[in-house]
């Protein structure tokens, strides 16, 4: 069984809570995988141009392009998002976008697979964690584990943020938080590896050793994603 883990925030490697909690659930798993950061990866969002109806590949050619084999060959994928305005930010909105060319014709390339979505917020890691199982939904592909972290916000570090008064520090705790130390960006990590985190691994792993049965799933999500299209028309 092979598990893709995307991450898609921005940052560096050693200071991105979206990589540190992605790559804890990957560890835990048990199961090879491969990891993907979309730093610095030039993605855009679908164009509605259709050209991928008849063979299911997407025609616009950036650098989705090169990742398309390793989304199609994975059994499960590990996908992370840090909040932007609560939702997740725009080369992961892209990415997962752009899955939309593996749908047409019955396209079953990713039904019945397995997903965990991760998000990391300097107020709440749930919003993308949310909208990631969203459209993990729209391709069939069940979420059977969120993992979200609070770390410290940008403005913990841009050198206003004590002062400014619709900074997060003072939306969240009030005036005067520079003299406590917690919410110093380098010593309130977004990722911690307790047991929690590990175990949404564990759970993955657990699932795609079990005997993981993919048109069981595929049509449950497909129930599921009939229901929500129900109880909203």
């Amino acid at each position: 069984m092979k598990i893709l883990g995307v991450v898609g925030s921005g940052r560096k490697e050693s200071v991105s809570g979206v990589h540190q909690l992605v790559t804890t659930v990957l560890e835990n798993t048990n199961h090879d995988y491969t990891l993907v950061s979309l730093r610095g990866k030039k993605i855009n969002g679908c164009i509605a141009c259709l050209g991928c109806v008849k063979d299911n590949i997407c025609k616009v050619q950036d650098d989705l392009t090169e990742i398309r084999s390793l989304i199609a060959e994975a059994d499960a994928y590990v996908i992370g998002a840090p909040n932007y305005y609560s939702t997740f930010n725009a080369v992961t909105h892209a990415f997962l976008e752009r899955w939309y060319q593996f749908r047409h014709q019955e396209g079953d390339t990713l039904w019945g697979k397995l997903g965990v979505a991760v998000g990391v917020g300097g107020t709440s890691g749930a919003f993308p964690a949310d909208d990631i199982e969203k459209l993990f939904l729209y391709s069939f592909i069940e979420t059977v584990a969120k993992v979200t972290g609070q770390g410290a916000a940008s403005c913990f570090s841009c050198g206003f943020g004590e002062t400014c008064k619709v900074g997060v520090p003072t939306l969240l705790y009030g005036e005067g938080v520079k003299n406590n130390r917690r919410y110093d960006s380098a010593g309130y990590p977004a990722a911690r590896s307790d047991g929690s985190r590990r175990g949404r691994g564990l759970t993955l792993g657990e699932r795609l050793r079990n005997g993981h049965d993919r048109q069981a799933v595929s049509q449950k999500m497909q129930q599921t994603l009939m229901q929500m299209f129900a109880e909203s028309a």
